[in-house]
């Protein structure tokens, strides 16, 4: 049995949408887009680097897959991505679809029937790790289910006010224990949860 890693960056406000550049998604006017590019420091790149240290195969929404099968194939070797871009190419890719006969990156795999059915078929198996990335919509529904092991939240110092968010009212109730905190100098918080248990209730009266 393997465990599913949700990563995500996100806002102070929990905005997760757009934070690679202008033109990700601009769903709704937002304008904001590429809100991590100015925090990406020698910190930020280690942290990245410690993500993806471990095997994992990647569990991507559609939307998240077409923009990374538009960027990470063409990425070239002597750009400072290209070793990213070697893993998430070689990387089995299971994808959240209703169109599993345009999944043209290579180990590309449509998710079967019922969603959640097919990922908690997913981590009955043998393999890595389960990693998304991005993949809001997706993750949403992957906590609502409880399918959820790990948090790696990245958390910039930035209030967005609008855009797509990580988390909504669906959310399973779920404890988390704290495993593993540090902060970049330009403030970004880099934690990592791993899930403890059901959520206990408590009184001061």
């Amino acid at each position: 049995m393997r465990t599913l890693t949700v990563a995500a960056f996100m806002s102070l406000d929990c905005v997760m949408q757009a934070p690679g550049g202008p033109q990700e998604d601009t769903d709704g006017d937002f304008r904001f887009g590429g809100w991590v590019v100015p925090y990406a420091d020698e910190d930020f790149g280690q942290a990245m680097g410690e993500l993806f240290s471990q095997p994992f195969e990647l569990l991507l929404g559609r939307r998240t897959y077409d923009i990374f099968a538009a960027y990470w194939p063409g990425v070239q070797a002597d750009s400072e991505d290209h070793g990213i871009a070697e893993l998430f190419n070689s990387v089995p890719k299971h994808v959240a679809t209703h169109r599993p006969a345009t999944l043209a990156w290579q180990n590309s795999h449509a998710l079967p029937g019922n969603l959640v059915d097919a990922i908690h078929a997913l981590k009955q198996q043998d393999g890595p790790r389960l990693l998304t990335q991005g993949s809001g919509e997706l993750v949403r529904q992957l906590l609502a289910a409880g399918l959820v092991d790990e948090l790696r939240l990245i958390t910039f110092p930035i209030l967005l006010g609008r855009g797509k968010r990580l988390f909504d009212d669906n959310a399973h109730p779920s404890a988390f224990t704290l495993a593993q905190s540090r902060c970049t100098p330009g403030g970004v918080l880099i934690n990592r949860y791993e899930r403890s248990g059901e959520v206990k209730t408590g009184s001061f009266m």
